[in-house]
């Protein structure tokens, strides 16, 4: 009897066979719903040498329906990477040039009087499109960056007595220049928390550098394939994205970085207590499991692994780790602090 009962025990339970079989049936879905990834990326490349990190995550933000801050030097192609984008997935583009004079209106809209008609009628602004470029966020004062804040997190904005919605899908991707702080307004923390994932571009590669050269230098500028890439697709896409597998193990390790950076010594941080002013809010453990789905989708997965949280880590926390004044004097910046989580908190 007891050979049998451990014979017995080799065997799957129905709950696992049922686990196995609805991990299956996510895979294959994935597997039909991801079949424009390569597409994507190859349209991409025809214009945007390189970068593949900075496309990868604009692909992830859409996929996964979260606004996107990149910070980078002048002449990254952080600008061309998002209309590119946009031409590839037939979305409507809207680039908003953000300086000291904007004023909300000129991003939402605004109620003009139509003298035919003797009525007012609503104008709407550049936000409403699929995918919105705000150049430079940091150079508009507080009052237009605070216009964003309700298209950004409910996808609607006010003008006048109304609530009109923005379209779907409906993503911004806001840039700022890391080296030129003068007549900037540095944005606040409830907006910079908006953002699902910030950004830092660097510098092609050797290689990279000379094939822009080749490519840049020429009469004409390549061209991707306008629309190769439905809306209808991205929207079907997003679906399979949020039916992506998280097991409760992989919830923990989220659920633990987050907490370890409010509480790190009770996870064994304790060099860590006096250099951490703010960690990370419920919006970054939300966030986490979102992103890690889309990483996970734009690899054909229909589940999430603990590389995948990893891999989309650094993004989504660096700007909501916020560094105490002490940390700052000594060098120690938010990316070195989410490190040092990462490193301590234990892999399932």
């Amino acid at each position: 009897m007891k050979n049998e009962r451990t014979d017995i025990n080799k065997y799957p339970s129905k709950e696992e066979m049922m686990e196995t079989m609805d991990i299956k049936t996510i895979n294959d879905r994935v597997q039909a719903e991801s079949v424009f990834v390569e597409t994507a990326f190859a349209e991409i490349g025809k214009v945007i040498i390189g970068q593949k990190y900075m496309v990868e995550r604009i692909l992830i933000g859409l996929l996964a329906g979260g606004h996107i801050l990149m910070e980078g030097v002048p002449g990254l192609a952080k600008t061309l990477a998002v209309k590119t984008s946009a031409e590839v997935i037939d979305a409507k583009f809207s680039r908003i040039q953000f300086t000291p004079d904007l004023l909300p209106a000129d991003l939402i809209g605004t109620m003009i009087f139509n003298q035919q008609n003797s009525q007012f009628m609503v104008r709407k602004g550049p936000l409403f499109a699929n995918l919105v470029l705000a150049d430079e966020i940091n150079r508009a004062p507080a009052k237009v960056q605070s216009a964003l804040l309700e298209a950004m997190q409910e996808h609607q904005v006010t003008i006048g007595d109304g609530n009109y919605r923005l379209p779907e899908p409906f993503m911004v991707m806001a840039t700022q220049n890391p080296i030129e702080q003068e007549g900037t307004y540095p944005l606040p923390e409830a907006q910079v928390d908006r953002f699902m994932m910030k950004l830092k571009i660097t510098y092609p590669s050797k290689l990279e550098e000379k094939k822009i050269l080749d490519v840049m230098s020429g009469l004409e500028m390549p061209k991707p394939g306008r629309g190769a890439i439905s809306i209808e697709r991205i929207l079907s896409a997003r679906k399979a994205v949020a039916g992506v597998y998280v097991d409760e193990k992989i919830k923990d390790y989220v659920v633990n970085i987050v907490f370890a950076t409010r509480n790190p010594a009770e996870y064994g941080l304790k060099d860590l207590a006096g250099m951490i002013e703010y960690g990370a809010s419920p919006r970054a453990g939300i966030y986490l499991i979102m992103a890690a789905r889309a990483h996970a989708f734009l690899r054909r997965r229909g589940y999430v692994t603990p590389e995948d949280i990893k891999s989309i880590g650094m993004d989504v926390l660096r700007h909501r780790v916020i560094p105490t004044y002490e940390a700052e004097a000594e060098n120690i910046s938010s990316e070195m602090l989410v490190q040092k989580v990462f490193d301590k908190i234990e892999v399932p």
